[in-house]
């Protein structure tokens, strides 16, 4: 059990100031950088997907580098609303309700990856119709570049000293300036390593390696399940959101988990559904 000398004993927290740099009056954080740079280069991967025709069935891409790049103004702002919204609605809408003018202070609570991830689904569903491509591979495809997001927007939450663990006295605890004076888990970075680095590899193993992409549906399933058990996993360590705290009197049980535990069972159905269709065209 960590004692209160040993939650105080561990490294601070780096030193690093929210804000990148500043032009003029305008400042530019960390945060909104991280969104740039990972819908960026998650963007110039998935140009680099699309392009590969051997990694498709038929050896032919369903999706063109053009197709794409359109595609990238949709993605923005099915991630920043459906991010934004999925936020009030799973975190804070009691308070929203109170205040209406709260909904658009982001300062006062964030995003929501699963708010985001449905604000996504609803701008590849609607663009795919609208330009003739196959659901699935578009699924396939964003669904093998979004690590690149999750990876550097948790990095960003540690910068900007948010969404911090529970109290620890591992080697590697910090003491973040808005988590009290004890020393906590960085549940970011572990979040950056599982979410972003593991899931990012795993994927680019099965469409590279195994040619996961000749099964449209398949790459969808495994990035919805390795999500999940990645976050089911964190929340363990994460410190719960102060306005909701555990659920049901558990002591354990998150809001995070809530939102996940059914994207497991999501993206096994992918799974089985991909499988299936290759076994009836063989």
């Amino acid at each position: 059990m960590p004692t209160a000398a040993n939650l105080m004993a561990i490294m601070p927290f780096p030193d690093i100031d929210p804000i990148a740099f500043s032009i003029g009056p305008l400042a530019i954080h960390w945060y909104g950088l991280a969104y740039v740079v990972g819908i960026m280069l998650g963007w110039s991967y998935a140009r680099r997907i699309a392009g590969n025709d051997s990694l498709w069935p038929g050896n032919a891409s369903p999706v063109t580098k053009t197709q794409l790049d359109d595609f990238v103004v949709w993605a923005a702002l099915g991630i920043v609303l459906g991010g934004r919204i999925g936020y009030i609605l799973f975190y804070d809408m009691p308070a929203v309700i109170e205040s209406p003018i709260r909904a658009i202070q982001i300062w006062n609570g964030g995003m929501s990856f699963h708010g985001g991830i449905i604000g996504t689904t609803l701008a590849m569903i609607l663009f795919a119709r609208k330009n003739s491509i196959p659901i699935w591979s578009l699924f396939d495809i964003v669904a093998g570049v979004v690590p690149i997001g999750l990876f550097f927007g948790r990095i960003a939450n540690f910068i900007n000293g948010e969404l911090w663990g529970r109290l620890a006295d591992v080697p590697w605890a910090v003491v973040f300036p808005s988590g009290g004076p004890f020393a906590r888990h960085p549940s970011q970075l572990y979040e950056a390593g599982l979410e972003g680095i593991v899931l990012l590899s795993v994927l680019a193993l099965l469409i590279y390696g195994f040619r996961a992409l000749k099964s449209p549906g398949l790459i969808s399933g495994v990035f919805v399940c390795g999500y999940a058990l990645s976050r089911i996993l964190v929340e363990f360590f994460r410190e719960p959101d102060a306005q909701l705290g555990y659920l049901l009197g558990t002591g354990w049980l998150t809001m995070g988990m809530v939102l996940s535990f059914p994207m497991i069972l999501l993206g096994l159905w992918a799974i089985m559904r991909a499988r299936r269709q290759v076994a009836l065209q063989n």
